[in-house]
């Protein structure tokens, strides 16, 4: 019998309905009375428009009478999703971001609101406890809602055999951004939306952009652009401090440095979320006994930074690193710049590739370099193969094993002991579906316009394997995201920051000529520049210690902006 009891029935009824209070909740007189110093009243009429789809710079509207409809726009019409009437408010978490609105609002009622702007509103929510809980916590669920429906005017049309359909899924799943993903192998109305949009099949991947513009295999930066995520940088700003890369160790920067006041911008060239943000679950981080996955620790952490003012800008590549001269500048490939009296390098480490001259051509296609739910619906039950002995491959090969028919994993050395927490090793020993390769590494990978077979050896040489696996996931090393650093920071030979007592007296004299200067432990050889994190020499590759490091920097940030 697969149904469910009353008593169970009547549980999850009681938790959708406290769930529904907290994503819409209704404010008390008292409450509105303490908005009212923070708003404007307006007037509305019926039929009106008050925001639409990618709107900036809108209030969040507090209903004193009359009601507003919350609304879906897709390709093929409106979806209903809330009405707000008197008590109730608008807005989810774009309200704090600034990236464009996703819903429309339409009056349903002649009424009146109290219109909040963005900068009043994060006002309310950095000095009002109560409130701050209220609308967080409504914005954040918001969201999750407006993801989980799937619907909306942003189409992904593509296809699970195409690397370029995997990147865009990854960089709006990654960004947290609703989106229609219709795969044109399983999907017939993705058809229709050809026909109806004048797209040919070898055109994918598209992303209809607010159900009118058409995207034809863009980059990230060009999604990035159409959606709204970014506002545009004020170059002649000078900031307290540029935080580079939005990874744990940088948003945690963020969260700290802005909390205390500091003018933050976070760059990220990707996602935010950084190499964690590429795991299925994360569970020796403190303070979540049951895991948590690398994305809702990254969505969190992102959303504590916008909450006191910290300003992210995703698909935002840094080329270069000015230090001739403060304020430091960091400069893109458009051209342009940004300057600011610190920096604090969060770059981080990618994965290391496969050595492999057939590698790049699976990539996206039957090799990926991250194993969450996205890259997972891609293999079914199918056979796949995990490379590493780190816990972020034994996290994917646990992760994988719950939907993928076998799982096997590879490592060069003798064993896990060496490099994986124990209490992996014992979950995939004791995981039937996951088998151990130890002194294994794949020699080769076969196939047309996917990945078909790959070929492993003992690393002594011994008899070759051929298996009929179709799916790689890569999870070895680490290479630091250091490139755009040369000849400004001093790097140690593997290319990772060097900070503290590790620069050398060299390195410290060509940064400052005169005078008597010690680096802080985080400090690089230009006063003022930090790097915590992966990126950084030395550090410990753990979640956790990212953390710390990124908030620890900001004491370290602080006198250096007062020196």
């Amino acid at each position: 019998m697969t149904g469910q009891t009353n008593d169970e029935s009547s549980a999850n009824a009681a938790d959708s309905v406290g769930r529904r209070a907290q994503r819409f909740p209704q404010l008390s007189p008292g409450q509105i009375a303490r908005l009212e110093a923070r708003g404007t009243h307006i007037r509305m009429t019926k039929g009106e428009i008050l925001m639409e789809p990618g709107d900036r710079n809108r209030p969040m509207l507090v209903v004193l009478s009359g009601s507003i409809e919350v609304l879906q726009p897709g390709v093929n019409g409106e979806v209903l999703i809330v009405v707000h009437t008197a008590g109730s408010f608008t807005g989810e978490m774009s309200a704090l971001s600034n990236m464009g609105s996703l819903v429309r609002l339409r009056v349903r009622e002649d009424g009146e609101v109290l219109a909040i702007t963005e900068d009043r509103l994060r006002t309310i929510i950095q000095t009002d406890g109560e409130l701050s809980e209220l609308f967080m916590r409504a914005f954040i669920l918001r969201r999750v809602g407006l993801i989980a429906a799937q619907a909306g005017d942003v189409i992904l049309l593509g296809s699970s055999r195409s690397a370029g359909t995997l990147r865009l899924q990854q960089f709006l799943t990654r960004n947290t951004f609703p989106f229609v993903n219709l795969d044109i192998d399983v999907d017939q109305s993705v058809r229709v939306l050809l026909e109806r949009f004048h797209i040919k099949v070898d055109e994918l991947p598209v992303v209809l952009c607010r159900g009118a513009v058409v995207l034809k295999n863009p980059s990230n930066e060009e999604v990035a652009a159409c959606l709204g995520m970014n506002q545009q940088i004020d170059n002649d700003r000078v900031r307290d401090v540029i935080i580079v890369g939005a990874g744990p160790a940088g948003l945690a920067a963020a969260v700290y440095a802005a909390s205390e006041g500091l003018d933050v911008l976070v760059l990220e060239t990707g996602t935010p979320g950084g190499q964690a943000g590429s795991s299925s679950k994360i569970e020796n981080y403190l303070g979540f006994p049951t895991g948590i996955s690398g994305l809702a620790l990254a969505a969190r952490a992102l959303v504590q930074a916008q909450k006191f003012g910290a300003e992210v800008r995703t698909a935002f590549s840094a080329i270069s690193l000015n230090c001739n001269r403060r304020p430091y500048a960091i400069e893109f490939g458009n051209g342009s710049s940004v300057r600011a009296r610190s920096i604090v390098i969060a770059t981080g480490a990618e994965y290391r590739q496969l050595a492999l001259e057939s590698a790049s051509r699976f990539l996206g296609v039957g090799l990926y370099y991250a194993a969450t739910a996205t890259e997972a619906r891609r293999c079914g039950m199918q056979d796949v193969i995990v490379v590493g002995g780190g816990n972020s491959a034994g996290q994917a090969a646990v992760f994988l094993a719950s939907s993928c028919r076998h799982v096997h994993l590879a490592v060069r050395s003798k064993g896990l002991a060496e490099s994986m927490s124990d209490y992996l090793i014992r979950r995939i020993t004791d995981t039937s579906n996951i088998t151990l390769h130890a002194n294994t590494e794949i020699t080769s990978l076969q196939g047309d316009d996917h990945l078909e077979r790959v070929i492993w050896q003992d690393v002594h040489g011994r008899a070759l394997e051929a298996h009929a696996i179709g799916h790689v996931f890569l999870m070895t090393g680490a290479i630091p995201s250091t490139r755009w650093l040369h000849g400004c920071i001093a790097l140690d030979d593997k290319g990772f920051v060097q900070t503290g007592s590790d620069i050398t007296p060299t390195e410290r004299t060509r940064a400052r000529q005169s005078g008597v200067w010690q680096p802080q432990s985080f400090e690089t050889n230009w006063p003022g520049i930090f790097a915590v994190g992966d990126v950084r020499c030395g550090s410990v590759k753990r979640v956790a210690a990212a953390v710390g490091e990124g908030s620890a920097c900001v004491q370290q940030v602080h006198q250096a902006l007062l020196g």
